[in-house]
Protein backbone atom coordinates (compact mmCIF):
# COMPACT_ATOMS: atom_id res chain seq x y z
CA UNK A 1 0.00 0.00 0.00
CA UNK A 2 1.23 3.56 -0.69
CA UNK A 3 2.14 5.52 2.46
CA UNK A 4 -0.61 7.52 4.08
CA UNK A 5 -0.44 11.28 3.70
CA UNK A 6 -0.22 13.57 6.72
CA UNK A 7 -3.96 14.16 6.38
CA UNK A 8 -5.63 10.73 6.19
CA UNK A 9 -9.07 12.27 5.69
CA UNK A 10 -7.90 14.23 2.64
CA UNK A 11 -6.46 11.01 1.27
CA UNK A 12 -9.72 9.22 2.02
CA UNK A 13 -11.65 11.85 0.06
CA UNK A 14 -9.23 11.65 -2.85
CA UNK A 15 -9.53 7.87 -3.07
CA UNK A 16 -13.32 8.01 -2.82
CA UNK A 17 -13.45 10.62 -5.57
CA UNK A 18 -11.49 8.38 -7.92
CA UNK A 19 -13.71 5.42 -7.08
CA UNK A 20 -16.83 7.47 -7.80
CA UNK A 21 -15.44 8.42 -11.20
CA UNK A 22 -14.60 4.78 -11.94
CA UNK A 23 -18.12 3.77 -10.90
CA UNK A 24 -19.61 6.23 -13.37
CA UNK A 25 -17.50 4.83 -16.20
CA UNK A 26 -17.53 1.11 -15.45
CA UNK A 27 -20.80 -0.05 -13.92
CA UNK A 28 -23.17 -2.69 -15.27
CA UNK A 29 -26.80 -3.70 -15.15
CA UNK A 30 -26.78 -7.52 -14.93
CA UNK A 31 -30.43 -7.72 -15.98
CA UNK A 32 -29.60 -6.33 -19.43
CA UNK A 33 -25.85 -7.00 -19.70
CA UNK A 34 -26.11 -10.79 -19.30
CA UNK A 35 -27.72 -13.11 -21.83
CA UNK A 36 -30.01 -14.95 -19.45
CA UNK A 37 -31.81 -16.84 -22.20
CA UNK A 38 -28.74 -18.56 -23.69
CA UNK A 39 -28.80 -22.31 -23.01
CA UNK A 40 -25.81 -23.97 -21.30
CA UNK A 41 -23.15 -25.37 -23.62
CA UNK A 42 -22.95 -29.18 -23.39
CA UNK A 43 -19.64 -30.51 -22.06
CA UNK A 44 -18.41 -27.28 -20.46
CA UNK A 45 -17.61 -27.03 -16.75
CA UNK A 46 -19.15 -24.34 -14.56
CA UNK A 47 -15.90 -23.76 -12.66
CA UNK A 48 -12.32 -25.02 -13.15
CA UNK A 49 -12.34 -28.71 -12.18
CA UNK A 50 -9.09 -28.33 -10.21
CA UNK A 51 -10.96 -25.99 -7.86
CA UNK A 52 -13.89 -28.34 -7.27
CA UNK A 53 -13.66 -29.59 -3.68
CA UNK A 54 -13.41 -33.32 -4.51
CA UNK A 55 -10.85 -32.95 -7.31
CA UNK A 56 -8.03 -35.48 -6.96
CA UNK A 57 -9.87 -37.76 -4.53
CA UNK A 58 -11.16 -41.32 -4.98
CA UNK A 59 -14.70 -39.94 -5.01
CA UNK A 60 -13.74 -37.68 -7.91
CA UNK A 61 -12.23 -40.61 -9.81
CA UNK A 62 -15.49 -42.52 -9.43
CA UNK A 63 -17.55 -39.75 -11.04
CA UNK A 64 -18.32 -39.73 -14.74
CA UNK A 65 -17.44 -36.67 -16.84
CA UNK A 66 -21.09 -35.56 -16.76
CA UNK A 67 -21.21 -35.94 -12.97
CA UNK A 68 -18.04 -33.88 -12.54
CA UNK A 69 -19.58 -31.10 -14.61
CA UNK A 70 -22.79 -31.36 -12.58
CA UNK A 71 -20.88 -31.11 -9.29
CA UNK A 72 -19.00 -28.06 -10.60
CA UNK A 73 -22.37 -26.42 -11.33
CA UNK A 74 -23.68 -27.03 -7.83
CA UNK A 75 -20.45 -25.90 -6.13
CA UNK A 76 -20.31 -22.62 -8.07
CA UNK A 77 -24.01 -22.12 -7.30
CA UNK A 78 -23.31 -22.70 -3.60
CA UNK A 79 -20.51 -20.14 -3.75
CA UNK A 80 -22.83 -17.61 -5.39
CA UNK A 81 -25.62 -18.33 -2.91
CA UNK A 82 -23.35 -17.88 0.10
CA UNK A 83 -21.81 -14.86 -1.64
CA UNK A 84 -25.31 -13.44 -2.03
CA UNK A 85 -25.93 -13.98 1.69
CA UNK A 86 -22.69 -12.23 2.55
CA UNK A 87 -23.45 -9.34 0.18
CA UNK A 88 -26.64 -8.75 2.18
CA UNK A 89 -24.59 -8.81 5.39
CA UNK A 90 -22.18 -6.32 3.81
CA UNK A 91 -25.05 -4.04 2.81
CA UNK A 92 -26.24 -3.98 6.41
CA UNK A 93 -22.70 -3.14 7.58
CA UNK A 94 -22.28 -0.43 4.96
CA UNK A 95 -25.64 1.13 5.76
CA UNK A 96 -24.73 1.31 9.44
CA UNK A 97 -21.27 2.66 8.57
CA UNK A 98 -22.71 5.37 6.29
CA UNK A 99 -25.22 6.37 8.97
CA UNK A 100 -22.63 8.47 10.80
CA UNK A 101 -20.81 9.87 7.76
CA UNK A 102 -21.19 13.35 6.33
CA UNK A 103 -23.32 12.69 3.22
CA UNK A 104 -21.65 15.62 1.46
CA UNK A 105 -18.33 13.79 1.49
CA UNK A 106 -17.09 11.70 -1.43
CA UNK A 107 -16.35 8.95 1.08
CA UNK A 108 -19.98 8.71 2.16
CA UNK A 109 -21.21 8.91 -1.40
CA UNK A 110 -18.93 6.09 -2.47
CA UNK A 111 -20.15 3.93 0.43
CA UNK A 112 -23.69 4.49 -0.85
CA UNK A 113 -22.58 3.77 -4.43
CA UNK A 114 -21.13 0.47 -3.25
CA UNK A 115 -24.47 -0.34 -1.64
CA UNK A 116 -26.05 0.02 -5.07
CA UNK A 117 -23.41 -2.24 -6.62
CA UNK A 118 -23.96 -4.92 -4.01
CA UNK A 119 -27.72 -4.80 -4.48
CA UNK A 120 -27.25 -5.54 -8.18
CA UNK A 121 -24.76 -8.32 -7.36
CA UNK A 122 -27.20 -10.11 -5.06
CA UNK A 123 -29.86 -10.03 -7.77
CA UNK A 124 -27.32 -11.23 -10.35
CA UNK A 125 -26.27 -14.20 -8.21
CA UNK A 126 -29.89 -15.05 -7.41
CA UNK A 127 -30.89 -14.88 -11.07
CA UNK A 128 -27.94 -17.06 -12.08
CA UNK A 129 -28.89 -19.76 -9.56
CA UNK A 130 -32.49 -19.60 -10.76
CA UNK A 131 -31.44 -20.03 -14.41
CA UNK A 132 -29.09 -22.89 -13.48
CA UNK A 133 -31.98 -24.74 -11.86
CA UNK A 134 -30.19 -25.57 -8.61
CA UNK A 135 -31.64 -25.90 -5.09
CA UNK A 136 -31.34 -23.07 -2.60
CA UNK A 137 -27.92 -23.36 -0.97
CA UNK A 138 -27.04 -21.43 2.17
CA UNK A 139 -24.61 -21.20 5.09
CA UNK A 140 -25.21 -23.35 8.20
CA UNK A 141 -28.14 -22.24 10.34
CA UNK A 142 -25.88 -21.41 13.32
CA UNK A 143 -23.63 -19.24 11.14
CA UNK A 144 -26.69 -17.48 9.73
CA UNK A 145 -28.02 -16.69 13.21
CA UNK A 146 -24.64 -15.69 14.69
CA UNK A 147 -24.10 -13.35 11.76
CA UNK A 148 -27.49 -11.76 12.42
CA UNK A 149 -26.01 -10.53 15.70
CA UNK A 150 -22.51 -9.83 14.36
CA UNK A 151 -23.67 -7.55 11.56
CA UNK A 152 -25.39 -5.36 14.14
CA UNK A 153 -22.23 -5.04 16.24
CA UNK A 154 -19.19 -5.35 13.97
CA UNK A 155 -17.07 -2.29 13.28
CA UNK A 156 -13.55 -1.01 12.80
CA UNK A 157 -10.79 -2.69 10.80
CA UNK A 158 -12.00 -6.24 11.48
CA UNK A 159 -15.28 -5.42 9.74
CA UNK A 160 -13.49 -4.30 6.58
CA UNK A 161 -10.92 -7.10 6.85
CA UNK A 162 -13.61 -9.78 6.98
CA UNK A 163 -15.29 -8.19 3.97
CA UNK A 164 -11.97 -8.35 2.13
CA UNK A 165 -11.50 -12.04 2.91
CA UNK A 166 -14.90 -12.84 1.40
CA UNK A 167 -14.38 -10.59 -1.62
CA UNK A 168 -10.75 -11.34 -2.44
CA UNK A 169 -10.88 -15.12 -2.07
CA UNK A 170 -13.82 -15.09 -4.47
CA UNK A 171 -12.18 -12.58 -6.78
CA UNK A 172 -9.00 -14.65 -7.18
CA UNK A 173 -10.75 -17.59 -8.79
CA UNK A 174 -13.26 -15.44 -10.67
CA UNK A 175 -10.41 -13.66 -12.46
CA UNK A 176 -9.20 -16.90 -14.02
CA UNK A 177 -12.75 -17.94 -14.86
CA UNK A 178 -14.09 -14.84 -16.59
CA UNK A 179 -12.10 -15.33 -19.81
CA UNK A 180 -11.80 -19.13 -19.80
CA UNK A 181 -13.51 -20.54 -22.94
CA UNK A 182 -13.68 -23.99 -21.34
CA UNK A 183 -16.30 -22.69 -18.88
CA UNK A 184 -19.98 -21.90 -19.34
CA UNK A 185 -20.64 -18.45 -20.93
CA UNK A 186 -23.17 -17.53 -18.22
CA UNK A 187 -20.58 -17.95 -15.47
CA UNK A 188 -17.97 -16.01 -17.45
CA UNK A 189 -20.40 -13.10 -17.85
CA UNK A 190 -21.35 -13.08 -14.17
CA UNK A 191 -17.71 -13.24 -13.10
CA UNK A 192 -16.60 -10.46 -15.43
CA UNK A 193 -19.14 -8.03 -13.99
CA UNK A 194 -18.34 -9.01 -10.44
CA UNK A 195 -14.56 -8.75 -10.88
CA UNK A 196 -14.69 -5.29 -12.46
CA UNK A 197 -17.00 -3.82 -9.85
CA UNK A 198 -15.47 -5.60 -6.86
CA UNK A 199 -12.04 -4.15 -7.68
CA UNK A 200 -13.39 -0.78 -6.50
CA UNK A 201 -14.88 -2.29 -3.35
CA UNK A 202 -11.57 -3.95 -2.51
CA UNK A 203 -9.69 -0.67 -2.86
CA UNK A 204 -12.21 1.09 -0.62
CA UNK A 205 -11.99 -1.58 2.10
CA UNK A 206 -8.18 -1.88 1.97
CA UNK A 207 -7.84 1.87 2.46
CA UNK A 208 -10.12 1.70 5.49
CA UNK A 209 -8.16 -1.17 7.05
CA UNK A 210 -4.86 0.68 6.61
CA UNK A 211 -6.22 3.94 7.96
CA UNK A 212 -7.82 2.36 11.01
CA UNK A 213 -4.86 0.13 11.89
CA UNK A 214 -2.42 3.07 11.96
CA UNK A 215 -1.27 3.63 15.53
CA UNK A 216 -3.58 1.00 17.03
CA UNK A 217 -2.46 -0.26 20.43
CA UNK A 218 -1.67 -3.91 21.01
CA UNK A 219 -4.76 -4.96 23.08
CA UNK A 220 -7.15 -3.54 20.50
CA UNK A 221 -5.08 -5.01 17.67
CA UNK A 222 -5.33 -8.48 19.25
CA UNK A 223 -9.09 -8.09 19.54
CA UNK A 224 -9.43 -7.23 15.85
CA UNK A 225 -7.09 -10.09 14.94
CA UNK A 226 -9.33 -12.57 16.73
CA UNK A 227 -12.52 -11.12 15.24
CA UNK A 228 -11.09 -11.13 11.73
CA UNK A 229 -9.88 -14.74 12.04
CA UNK A 230 -13.16 -16.01 13.51
CA UNK A 231 -15.39 -14.33 10.94
CA UNK A 232 -13.11 -15.33 8.06
CA UNK A 233 -13.21 -18.95 9.25
CA UNK A 234 -17.02 -18.92 9.29
CA UNK A 235 -17.22 -17.36 5.83
CA UNK A 236 -14.80 -19.76 4.14
CA UNK A 237 -16.21 -22.80 5.92
CA UNK A 238 -19.69 -21.88 4.65
CA UNK A 239 -18.89 -21.48 0.96
CA UNK A 240 -19.76 -25.07 0.05
CA UNK A 241 -23.10 -26.26 1.35
CA UNK A 242 -22.66 -30.04 1.90
CA UNK A 243 -26.00 -30.53 0.15
CA UNK A 244 -24.19 -29.96 -3.18
CA UNK A 245 -22.87 -33.52 -3.05
CA UNK A 246 -26.40 -34.90 -3.34
CA UNK A 247 -26.38 -33.69 -6.96
CA UNK A 248 -24.05 -36.58 -7.86
CA UNK A 249 -25.33 -39.15 -5.38
CA UNK A 250 -22.76 -38.59 -2.62
CA UNK A 251 -23.83 -38.43 1.02
CA UNK A 252 -23.32 -34.81 2.20
CA UNK A 253 -21.45 -35.87 5.33
CA UNK A 254 -19.09 -38.07 3.34
CA UNK A 255 -18.54 -35.38 0.71
CA UNK A 256 -17.78 -32.72 3.33
CA UNK A 257 -15.36 -35.01 5.17
CA UNK A 258 -13.49 -35.99 2.01
CA UNK A 259 -13.32 -32.39 0.80
CA UNK A 260 -12.08 -31.20 4.20
CA UNK A 261 -9.15 -33.60 4.13
CA UNK A 262 -8.43 -33.18 0.42
CA UNK A 263 -4.94 -31.61 -0.04
CA UNK A 264 -5.96 -30.23 -3.46
CA UNK A 265 -8.93 -28.42 -1.91
CA UNK A 266 -6.79 -27.14 0.95
CA UNK A 267 -4.22 -25.82 -1.52
CA UNK A 268 -7.00 -24.18 -3.54
CA UNK A 269 -8.14 -22.32 -0.43
CA UNK A 270 -4.62 -21.11 0.34
CA UNK A 271 -4.15 -19.99 -3.27
CA UNK A 272 -7.41 -18.05 -3.22
CA UNK A 273 -6.39 -16.31 0.00
CA UNK A 274 -2.74 -15.52 -0.84
CA UNK A 275 -3.21 -11.87 -1.73
CA UNK A 276 -5.51 -10.92 1.10
CA UNK A 277 -3.56 -12.79 3.78
CA UNK A 278 -0.37 -11.08 2.63
CA UNK A 279 -2.09 -7.71 3.00
CA UNK A 280 -3.51 -8.57 6.44
CA UNK A 281 -0.07 -9.69 7.64
CA UNK A 282 1.33 -6.33 6.53
CA UNK A 283 -1.40 -4.59 8.51
CA UNK A 284 -0.69 -6.84 11.54
CA UNK A 285 -4.17 -8.35 11.45
CA UNK A 286 -2.74 -11.87 11.21
CA UNK A 287 -0.47 -12.95 14.02
CA UNK A 288 -0.39 -14.31 17.53
CA UNK A 289 -3.02 -16.82 18.71
CA UNK A 290 -5.41 -15.94 15.86
CA UNK A 291 -3.03 -17.64 13.43
CA UNK A 292 -4.39 -21.03 14.52
CA UNK A 293 -7.82 -20.27 13.06
CA UNK A 294 -6.31 -19.18 9.75
CA UNK A 295 -4.45 -22.48 9.56
CA UNK A 296 -7.52 -24.52 10.49
CA UNK A 297 -9.40 -22.81 7.67
CA UNK A 298 -6.50 -23.67 5.29
CA UNK A 299 -6.09 -19.99 4.39
CA UNK A 300 -2.41 -19.84 5.32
Amino acid sequence: MPPLTEDPFARREAVAGRLLTASERHSFDPITDIDWDAPPVPGLFWMPPEHVSLYGTELWDQLSSAERIELSKHEIASGMSVGLWFEIVLMALLSRYAYDLDPRSAHAQYALTELGDETRHTIMFARACEVMGVPRYRPPRLTHEVTRIAKAAMGGPSMFAAVLVAEETTDRVQRIMMDDPSLQPLIRQVNRIHVIEEARHVRFAREEVSRRMTGMRRPMRELHRQLTAAISYLIIDSMIDPAVYKSVGIDPREGRAVAGSNPYHQQSRRWRAERITEFLREEKLIGGPSTLLWRRAHLI
